[in-house]
């Protein structure tokens, strides 16, 4: 259990016993979704006892129950709704015997746009005096108006929470909403640097110009095509490649067939993390086109297997990439339109950008991700023993 005394932000966190809390999670491949089970593991790892809670269901056979994953418990309360929808009002009294019963020290709530189960745990473990952190992967600015009047956000920084988001972005709408006196810390997403390693330079006259994300509207996968198409009619020697699927492929897919650009645009659907680093170890220049993106975990793959990223100056992105350094932060479709013909005209800008990637490691490494994870439990515990 939790020492009576304060823990230093360095001090190497004892073995503790930590419930997870996502509405979604595996076989989910969204980024909350396989950044809550990397975090499960590499806690596992550091010698801590991890079990997870979500009502996200196994498959379509298995909507409750316990599974285990790569070693890690995972706790099911999933209704079996139509598409998988992650949605069970009950949910929370079954969670609340878990709890109970389940001598944890710490719990640690993710939230996402919309995380109905992971709001009622926090609002459940804070009355029950458990030690709560709470992680939001989204931002929030777009839901203030909403949100602000409701004031759950300010009465959980005031019943003791530990709140953290994964990026500078996405923290500043939560601190607004968690009022004067109350940090908001970044947690960022984490990354195995070991794996995403960077290549040489590429050899080759096209540019080859990669993005990879779900193809929802979200993410602008048509808006950033139509961004492409001018970039191409300044730079032909442009080549796009989006990873991915979703419910805008029928249209992207159409966009391409309008533009008759198979020539320079592929689609090759879903990849797997190793098929994606080797398409990163082939290309030039990667690309995040949402304006609303909490971190970009894909952009930080990229950027540690050596790509200079471009994004919006509004995105999460900007916690790893330095503008005019290892990438760009543009303003506007037109600022990426302006920076993308930039780059792919200037060979050694674009190589220059590579380098700093290549030789610079990012700080978001999953070591440095699960000691800052691990003063949030302790920063949480410290709040509960204030109250």
């Amino acid at each position: 259990m939790w020492s009576s005394c304060a823990i230093l932000a360095h001090d190497r966190l004892s073995s503790v016993k930590i419930a997870l809390v996502s509405d979604c999670y595996l076989p989910r491949l969204g980024g909350i979704e396989v950044q809550v089970h990397d975090l499960a593991q590499r806690l596992v790892a550091q010698g801590h006892e991890v079990v997870a809670y979500t009502v996200t269901p196994a498959h379509a056979e298995q909507y409750s129950g316990l599974e285990i994953i790569d070693g890690i418990h995972v706790h099911r309360f999933a209704l079996g709704l139509p598409y998988d929808v992650a949605l069970n009002p009950m949910a929370i009294s079954q969670l609340r015997v878990a709890i109970t019963n389940g001598g944890f020290d710490v719990v640690h709530a993710h939230i996402g746009v919309i995380s109905p189960f992971s709001m009622d745990a926090v609002r459940m473990t804070l009355g029950m005096g458990i030690p709560t952190a709470v992680t939001w992967h989204s931002v929030m600015s777009w839901a203030g108006p909403l949100l602000r009047p409701l004031g759950f956000i300010k009465r959980w920084a005031a019943d003791g929470a530990a709140l953290s988001a994964v990026s500078r972005v996405a923290a500043r709408p939560v601190a607004s909403m968690a009022g004067a006196g109350h940090e908001v810390v970044v947690l960022p997403n984490g990354i195995d640097t070991d794996v995403w390693t960077p290549g040489g330079p590429r050899i080759g006259d096209e540019v080859r110009v990669i993005s990879a994300m779900r193809l929802a509207r979200r993410k602008r996968p048509l808006e950033f095509f139509k961004v492409m198409k001018a970039v191409h009619r300044e730079a032909p020697n442009v080549r796009l490649e989006i990873a991915g699927e979703g419910e805008l492929r029928a249209k992207l897919v159409r966009a391409v067939d309008l533009a008759d650009a198979h020539e320079w645009v592929s689609l090759p659907g879903r990849m797997t993390r190793a098929q994606l680093h080797e398409r990163y170890l082939d290309s030039d220049l990667y690309v995040a086109p949402a304006r609303l993106e909490a971190f970009g975990i894909a952009a930080l793959e990229a950027r540690s297997s050596g790509l200079p990223v471009l994004a919006p100056t509004s995105s999460g992105v900007c916690e790893f990439v330095e503008n005019e350094v290892n990438g760009l932060l543009v303003d506007g479709d037109e600022g990426l339109v302006a920076g993308l013909t930039r780059l792919a005209l200037d060979r050694d800008l674009r190589e220059s950008m590579a380098h700093t990637n290549r030789t610079v490691r990012p700080k978001q490494a999953w070591p440095e991700v699960v000691r800052l994870a691990e003063d949030e439990y302790a920063r949480a515990a410290d709040l509960q023993r204030r109250r």
